[in-house]
């Protein structure tokens, strides 16, 4: 198995230090076996430079064990001499609020508080402890949900998370096992998330249930296998991303509430381009893509390639309305 300084050597290969050690980063750290072993290990190849750390636990209050995970937060942060935020948050009810789903209110709240801790401290960066296991598991949900190119791609290595601040996934070419035993020889302890065993999410399911029969009965391999199928996507999307981009700029003007999007010049584009150029639409203005799949979204690029006028409802309280060659997004406040 992997020693200490092998994942260390992993993580500074794929997460230069020289990179981030003059910035400051923030570490999104929840107690668990994955975002303990970042913030070891990043501790322990930061030396010299003039950025800081800084550790961002947010507390989802859904959880019972959420006050326990906050004091081991707290405490390894200072073992380690390193600054924590830490925040609560009532996600159950936000969730009721948008109309959204547990874990989609969740992962909003969560980036919003990092962004947050970002900005008051001045950081540059903020990284989380995806690993390749997880990378493997979102791309299978995406499959399972129904996806295009951009859900087959996974998760990316970095984007921007606010105008100055951008999010990077240093462990994503790390297995998960390497992390717990890496952890293990360093002798350093972590929580267990027990939510993390609840099957009646959809993501707990593909990695207790699905993962776990594709893996014993069909391919051996399979987490390689869907880590691949990602980086070929990843590649093809990177194409298209630039195509995507230029139509948007070209075509979508967005207010607070609003997205106006001209249908003319989008006549000729495939449905799969208007497709994507849509969900960036989505992506702009923060709503949620969870309820959206490809029924919504194709029916969505027909609308603009066609002449005819329209009104329609979409999930998530969304209301759509093409007149005049403009289609208009609106979610009332």
């Amino acid at each position: 198995m992997v020693g200490p300084p092998e994942l260390e050597a992993k993580l500074r290969a794929a997460w230069p230090p020289e990179a981030w050690r003059d910035v400051t980063v923030v570490l999104a750290v929840s107690g668990g076996a994955d975002s303990t072993a970042l913030l070891r290990a990043a501790a322990g190849l930061k030396a010299g430079g003039c950025g800081r750390l800084v550790v961002g636990h947010f507390n989802h209050g859904i959880r019972p064990s959420g006050e326990e995970d906050e004091r081991f937060v707290a405490a390894v942060c200072e073992s380690l001499e390193i600054s924590f935020e830490i925040r609560r948050g009532d996600v159950a009810a936000g969730a009721a609020q948008e109309g959204d789903g547990i874990e989609s209110a969740a992962r909003r709240a969560r980036y919003e508080f990092l962004a947050a801790v970002a900005e008051q401290h001045g950081a540059r960066l903020v990284a989380t402890a995806h690993t390749a296991d997880d990378q493997a598991e979102t791309i299978l949900h995406h499959i399972v949900r129904g996806t295009g190119l951009t859900g087959l791609s996974g998760m990316p290595r970095s984007r921007p998370l606010s105008p100055a601040v951008s999010l990077v996934r240093p462990l994503l070419s790390i297995r998960r096992a390497e992390v717990v035993e890496y952890l293990a020889q360093i002798g350093q302890t972590h929580r267990e998330d027990e939510s993390n065993r609840d099957v009646t999410f959809m993501r707990n399911r593909i990695r207790h249930e699905l993962l776990p029969l594709l893996g014993g009965d069909y391919n051996s391999e399979i987490v390689n296998s869907l880590l691949r199928l990602g980086q070929l996507a990843g590649d093809a999307q990177e194409s298209i991303g630039g195509l995507v981009a230029a139509r948007f700029a070209d075509t979508v003007s967005l207010s607070k509430d609003s997205a106006v999007v001209e249908c003319g010049p989008l006549g000729d584009a495939s449905a799969y381009l208007v497709s994507e150029l849509l969900i960036e639409v989505w992506r702009a203005m923060r709503w949620s893509l969870q309820s959206m799949g490809f029924d919504q979204w194709r029916s969505l690029s027909n609308c603009i390639r066609s002449p005819a006028d329209a009104q329609f409802s979409l999930p998530g309280s969304i209301r759509a309305k093409k007149k005049d060659g403009q289609l208009v997004l609106t979610r009332p406040q």
